[in-house]
């Protein structure tokens, strides 16, 4: 609750206000005709019934589901046959090599995970890791301020697009993430093709 001006306060406002000039009303401004047309009325088509003859409540639909609209993409199927891919995915299989990108700059590094891999590649080996590191997370670094957010995590975020380019998606069958006792979430898994 706001506290009364005391009788002096008031005598003191009054003469304030007194001495006040009003500022003159600004001038009302027109808009031309020309900007201001009613918009004209938008004619949209009749909405378009699915035919739904034969269809009884509780009765299962006949045609496939689509995907969006609200239902989540299937993940693709692993390219390798499934008990390789499972072995992979539960971290059963030891990589034969390793390059490790942290501390690496972005030009740094993709000519080093190119020669590795395609190295990899005559070298006759299956499975090899990639290490790109987590990056810095919000809470290690500087806080970032600007108008334009810094992306963390560059070579995690960069190496997957590397590997689906060429030269490198011809030797490659699968990419996955590599399981937590060989890096996790900052460690991936390429499977390469065998040599023919």
């Amino acid at each position: 609750m706001a506290r009364k001006l005391r009788p002096e306060e008031r005598e003191l406002w009054k003469k304030v206000a007194d001495t006040a000039t009003p500022l003159a009303q600004p001038a009302k401004m027109e808009i031309p005709r020309a900007l201001y047309m009613p918009k004209a009325k938008i004619e949209r088509p009749a909405s378009v019934q699915p035919d739904l003859k034969g269809f009884k409540i509780g009765a299962k639909s006949q045609s496939a589901p689509l995907v969006g609209g609200g239902q989540a993409a299937v993940k693709p199927a692993p390219v390798m046959d499934a008990k390789s891919f499972g072995k992979l995915t539960r971290g059963k299989l030891r990589p034969e090599g390793r390059i490790d990108l942290h501390g690496m700059t972005m030009a740094e590094a993709h000519p080093s995970l190119q020669d590795f891999i395609l190295g990899s590649a005559q070298l006759q080996r299956r499975l090899v890791l990639v290490i790109t590191g987590k990056g810095k997370g919000k809470g290690k670094s500087k806080p970032d301020y600007g108008p334009i957010p810094e992306r963390h995590g560059v070579l995690r975020h960069n190496v997957p697009i590397w590997l689906r380019q060429s030269p490198l998606s011809s030797v490659i069958l699968e990419v996955s993430p590599a399981h937590q006792r060989h890096g996790g979430a900052g460690a991936l898994y390429v499977y390469l093709r065998r040599g023919r």
